[in-house]
């Protein structure tokens, strides 16, 4: 048997390009196929029940005590939006058209109210004259005449409201690296869909109660590719990738659903109808609605938890690299470290006093100059997410450098430099800080590394990493 070296070249090329496709058969199948085999090729899907996407929110509503009649004449489409295409607007409408039939299925399922038919009366009561038509008209002479029509329902409470906007490209955003010929790239968008309910008392017409609700729609695409020569006048490319949107009939029922939902929890605070048990208007679930609706005071237009966070005064211990900018040549990185006290002003604002250590070093191995010296600083910090988890920082301020020898501090005066920077901060928890900031120290003369023939000015730049412990109650908002 001949060895891989003796095989004719063509066949040696051949192998390579096959093990490079090996290589790539695993990627292809995880990233493309996982996304292609939804449905089954050359194949189609039966029809099934509908998708009960948030039905779980029902088995927490308390059961009533009676069944309300509630009639609904039109839930309308209001946003007056068209789908946008890329060449421009479509003839169809954004979000569905039927969505009067979505909140009498959402009335059925709530076992609070029982709907009657209105949005078609006219269907109706057109049935009902053809009914008694034929039963005038072919009564048998001798016979009893047949049982007339039961009197139709009318509603206590009339269901009033509409889809009121579709906001599209709340956020978007993405990301992508290719790298010789090989790449991948994602790309997602919300929008947001808005629904307001409100219930109307048809023996005075009052409005009782509104309530509104809202859905987030996620859109997402992935894609990967290869472009590649593999070998002399062979070119590999391959390319995969996938592209999930929600429905917006989904988020439209489940933003349905959920002031129906809303709704029943308001009128059972309210007093306007009851649960069977009485106990349920201060039980689990009005419990865990009552805590939705206080969360949902700390949340921003995109969804985003937004509470003051931070306690009044913060203490850490920050540490990390610094680097010397002065006369000499051949700067060195070289370890430092600070104890910081933190008082809050506002949410945005505080006021921040450093004392630290750090040594500067230039030349090999520190031959041209070496030197450690402590500082006491303060300024001001400028928190640009005060309300958030993660938040970028701006710091800047003033203060003292001294030249540390054996002891503490030398008898020589302290330099003034000023202190300014940037960094961020993610909250472990809500008394517990991940810091990271770049700042740079500038002196207003050469008195630091006493090089006489040097520049006019001396600065270092440094950063820090450490952690911030918070203590006390951030204010209430």
């Amino acid at each position: 048997m001949r060895t891989l070296c003796e095989l004719p070249l063509a066949w040696r090329r051949a192998s390579k390009q096959l093990a490079r496709l090996a290589l790539l058969l695993p990627a292809l199948l995880s990233s493309g196929c996982a996304a292609y085999l939804h449905q089954h090729l050359l194949a189609t899907q039966p029809a099934r029940l509908g998708a009960e996407v948030a039905g779980d929110g029902w088995s927490h509503l308390p059961a009533p005590r009676t069944k309300l009649v509630v009639a609904v004449y039109k839930f309308r489409d209001q946003t007056g939006q068209y789908k946008l295409l890329n060449a421009g607007a479509s003839f169809s409408t954004v979000v569905t058209q039927g969505a009067t039939s979505v909140l009498i299925r959402a009335l059925d399922e709530s076992r609070w109210f029982e709907s009657i038919e209105r949005e078609n009366i006219g269907n109706l009561l057109n049935e009902r004259k053809i009914i008694r038509s034929t039963q005038a008209e072919y009564t048998v002479p001798g016979q009893p005449p047949p049982a007339p029509l039961a009197p139709l329902l009318f509603a206590t409470i009339l269901l009033e409201g509409g889809i009121i906007s579709y906001d599209t490209n709340l956020i978007t955003g993405g990301g992508g690296l290719r790298y010789f010929g090989a790449g991948a790239s994602g790309q997602y968008r919300q929008d947001r869909v808005t629904v307001y309910l409100r219930a109307i008392s048809t023996n005075t017409g009052r409005v009782m109660k509104t309530v509104y609700t809202s859905k987030m729609i996620l859109s997402q695409q992935v894609s990967a590719g290869l472009f590649q020569f593999v070998d002399f006048k062979r070119l590999l490319e391959t390319e995969t990738g996938f592209t999930y949107n929600e429905p917006s009939e989904m988020a439209v029922k489940e933003a349905i659903e959920k002031s129906v939902q809303s709704l029943v929890m308001e009128g059972i605070q309210a007093g306007y109808w009851t649960p069977r048990d009485t106990a349920e208007r201060h039980g689990p679930a009005m419990r865990a609605y009552e805590r939705e609706k206080t969360e949902n005071l700390t949340l921003d237009a995109l969804g985003r938890v937004e509470r003051p966070r931070r306690g009044p005064v913060g203490v850490g211990l920050l540490a990390g690299p610094q680097r010397y900018a002065g006369a000499y040549a051949q700067p060195l990185l070289e370890p430092g470290g600070e104890l910081t006290v933190r008082g809050q002003l506002s949410p945005a604002w505080s006021l921040f006093a450093n004392v630290g250590l750090v040594r500067l070093a230039a030349g090999p191995n520190g031959s041209y100059f070496n030197q450690r010296f402590s500082y006491l600083e303060a300024g001001a910090m400028l928190r640009l997410l005060p309300r958030d988890r993660f938040t970028p920082l701006l710091l800047a301020g003033g203060g003292l450098t001294g030249r540390t020898s054996e002891r503490l501090l030398s008898a020589a005066a302290p330099l003034p430099h000023l202190v300014g920077g940037l960094g961020a901060e993610y909250l472990l928890t809500d008394h517990l800080g991940l810091n990271a900031t770049l700042d740079g120290h500038y002196f207003f003369s050469n008195a630091l590394d006493g090089y006489a023939q040097g520049r006019a000015t001396t600065r270092y730049w440094g950063g820090h990493l450490g952690l911030v412990l918070y203590l006390g109650h951030p204010p209430r908002k």
